[in-house]
């Protein structure tokens, strides 16, 4: 029977198995169980991982550990895709009142041009 090689770094699914206060076991597949740690959970902070997870819940992990004894560490969080770093508060402001300056400045050269031409707006 041929077993599916799991390295470290890769992401694959798995099937919760068993939920525990440390963690939960993820069945990966060919029968592999490997344990997500209770600060592998969630990014945020996980008091109980029953809130998160339950039995046969399929999800996501990645391999972060693989010890000499062959027991397999594995992260729900770190499986996650994560979005582009958000922009600091300070900076989109910036940029608005950039941009709303520029506006600003194009419909006064607007007005301007019609009041010279004598246009009624």
């Amino acid at each position: 029977m041929f077993r599916m090689a799991i390295a470290k770094g890769q992401i694959m699914e798995g099937k919760v198995k068993g939920i525990t206060k440390f963690g939960a076991f993820v069945e990966l597949p060919d029968g592999i169980t490997g344990l997500v740690h209770i600060s592998e959970v969630s990014d945020a902070y996980v008091k109980d991982v029953n809130d998160f997870l339950k039995d046969e819940d399929k999800v996501r992990v990645k391999v972060i550990n693989i010890d000499e004894k062959g027991k397999i560490g594995l992260s729900i969080r770190q499986a996650i895709e994560k979005k582009e770093p958000a922009v600091p508060f300070e900076e989109r402001l910036s940029k608005f009142m950039k941009e709303s300056d520029e506006k600003i400045a194009g419909l006064n050269k607007n007005l301007k041009a019609k009041r010279k031409s004598g246009s009624k707006y």
